[in-house]
């Protein structure tokens, strides 16, 4: 097994895609068996040329990616600029099955064209952010290949539907969803770190109706909330006005709660009338719920406690798919996610891309989120 990822930044997508095929080949030494691409938003004008292209560079490898907002490489993170990213990779003992799924789910049991009960593959997963309900996507992933992990993200750069591009064995598409399928020697680790530290306590959601909390510990919801305003400090509590989040409990039987335990929902609204909160995630009766606050310093210090803890020696090559709303705008700086992957993995190919979305499991189940990284961790079963 071993991968290589280039990033390029030429003005023309031929000049980009020929500077960072010709670095990953130089690198590989070999031909490879996959490349991902994912290719700038800006060099819209030319999508139709990708696939020829990649034949010309890789005649045997089987291609796969999207169009993308901004481009992430080894060491740079280009938000909103020109450029194109390759991940490539020589894959012995490992299958790749390709697949693409249209917009319609009545037709995916026959698109997929993997078994179900599949339980030895691992997924990679992109969908395009107008045409395809993603959520509905994933949780049928998640019915029919359950103990399978899964990982990528939502395309992204377009502003109406058919802008963006999903690529599936040299071939375009405008809508749907595109993915690979891995078995064998090869191994899928998985870091979602979420950016939120939480406040107060975790409490047991007492009432509720769909997604709408009116009961937490015996009270209205809203008077959960306004005590713990009163007892935040004045920086958290300004904060909590712009950047408050509901953490959802994924296991209720914990005595002590960590990253990781709570899958992280925005809050949609609160109903002074009803006394109720709104999140954006079904939340059951008996449920734990704790309030998250959303910071740089907070996301900053998640990220790299949580690949420091993934560090192994198997891993050879990671994909990073990283919401939008990361980056510069959040941490006033370029380059901080990649070079806290960097700090903790050490000088490994690295690619990706900023999404409208990120995929990726908490907890052994598999959710969209936002303001999240989702960091996908390639490597060998076996040694």
């Amino acid at each position: 097994m071993r991968w290589a990822s280039e990033i390029a930044t030429a003005m023309r997508l031929e000049d980009a895609l020929e500077e960072a095929a010709e670095s990953v080949l130089a690198e590989l030494g070999q031909q490879p068996d996959l490349v991902i691409a994912f290719i700038s938003q800006a060099y819209a004008d030319h999508f139709s040329s990708l696939p020829e292209s990649l034949r010309e560079h890789f005649p045997d490898a089987l291609s796969f990616g999207s169009s993308v907002g901004g481009v992430i490489g080894s060491h740079a993170e280009l938000e909103a600029q020109n450029g194109i990213v390759l991940m490539a990779a020589v894959l012995p003992d490992v299958e790749i099955q390709s697949f693409r799924l249209g917009s319609d789910p009545l037709k995916w049991e026959d698109e997929i064209g993997i078994s179900e009960g599949t339980q030895d593959a691992q997924f990679l997963v992109i969908t395009e952010p107008f045409g395809c309900d993603s959520n509905q996507l994933i949780s049928w992933l998640d019915q029919r290949f359950p103990d399978c992990p899964k990982v990528g993200g939502i395309a992204s750069g377009g502003q109406t539907a058919g802008d963006s591009i999903l690529m599936e064995n040299n071939t375009l598409y405008r809508t749907g969803a595109v993915g690979l399928a891995f078995r064998g020697n090869i191994k899928i680790d998985t870091v979602v770190a979420q950016g939120c530290r939480p406040i107060g306590s975790p409490m047991f959601v007492t009432r509720s109706v769909g997604n709408v909390l009116y009961e937490i510990d015996g009270q209205p919801a809203i008077a959960v909330l306004e005590q713990l305003f009163a007892g935040l400090k004045d920086d958290d509590r300004r904060l909590a006005h712009t950047s408050l989040f509901a953490g959802i409990g994924m296991n209720n039987d914990k005595e002590v709660y960590e990253h990781g335990d709570f899958l992280i929902r925005g809050i949609l609204n609160v109903d002074p009338e009803a006394r109720s909160i709104a999140v954006a995630s079904m939340v059951r009766p008996g449920s734990i719920v704790q309030f998250h606050l959303r910071d740089a310093k907070t996301s900053a210090a998640e990220v790299k406690e949580m690949l420091t803890a993934a560090q192994n020696d198997n891993t050879q090559a990671a994909l990073l798919f990283n919401c939008l709303g990361r980056g510069k705008e959040l941490y006033g700086e370029s380059n901080h996610d990649t070079k806290c992957f960097h700090d903790a993995m050490g000088d490994l190919p690295l690619a990706g891309f900023f999404g409208n979305g990120e995929i990726g499991p908490v907890s052994g189940q598999t959710f969209l989120h936002s303001y999240t990284a989702v960091f996908a961790l390639f490597g060998p079963k076996e040694s």
